[in-house]
């Protein structure tokens, strides 16, 4: 699907959701009649100092307008942007800061849904799809916290010992089922079925309290450790106050 075709479907009774400089900006009217704020990287463009804090910006000034609107991140990127300024101008701050507005919102009770379409990786996929409480995506989609090259090049083992640990270990691999596999991805979404239909059925879901994917993974046998330590480290600290 094309981004309009995506946004057709999202909101079919109409949007204002526009593009520039690779950064989508708007709101659409949900199947409920209500809307959603829209914010997002389109065109796999890598996100950098300029382009993070526009999105921050957009999401500070939601949030104080008040209201309950849910916010929808779509996604199509490219990693953090690589670039000798944007490191210089500090952008590991400023795409904590767009994950931080995002987890800000969420506690203020907005929903925060995440719909990746394309591709993204590493800082950029952090910073906006990762920092919501749900992420979903459509088949094709093609994250990647860190491409096996990269992660060769950091762990000093090949990408052949890599590949094979892939194969049976899902955090070693990029790819939209392995990242499912692992919990971070919720669900892949019918690209033939209505997706305002989809996404209604998400926004009415109870939201869990707390973040809940490393259960997740543990469900789908992506992470078998993980659920069970955070438990513990969560008991531990809860017993010693």
């Amino acid at each position: 699907m094309t981004l309009d075709d995506i946004l057709v479907s999202l909101f079919p009774g109409g949007h204002d959701v526009g593009k520039s400089d690779g950064l989508l900006l708007g709101s659409g009217l949900l199947k409920n009649g209500g809307r959603a704020a829209v914010i997002g990287v389109a065109d796999r463009t890598p996100l950098g100092v300029d382009g993070a804090i526009r999105l921050s910006a957009r999401l500070l000034d939601v949030l104080e307008h008040g209201g309950s609107d849910p916010i929808l991140v779509l996604v199509d990127s490219d990693s953090q942007r690589m670039s000798k300024r944007d490191e210089l101008l500090g952008l590991n701050e400023f795409l904590a800061h767009l994950a931080k507005c995002l987890v800000f919102a969420d506690m203020q009770g907005r929903s925060t849904v995440a719909l990746l379409y394309g591709h993204t990786a590493a800082g950029a996929f952090i910073a906006t799809a990762l920092a919501t409480r749900a992420l979903v995506a459509l088949p094709g989609a093609a994250p990647a916290v860190m491409d096996l090259p990269s992660m060769s090049k950091v762990t000093k083992l090949s990408v052949e010992i890599l590949e094979e640990k892939a194969k049976s270990t899902p955090v070693f691999a990029p790819g939209l089922d392995n990242l499912a596999q692992t919990g971070a991805v919720l669900a892949t979404w019918d690209e033939k079925v209505s997706l305002a239909d989809q996404l209604q059925a998400l926004l009415a879901r109870t939201p869990e309290s707390g973040d809940r994917r490393d259960r997740l993974g543990k469900t789908r046998c992506g992470r078998l450790k993980a659920a069970d330590i955070a438990e513990r480290v969560h008991g531990l600290a809860t017993r010693s106050q």
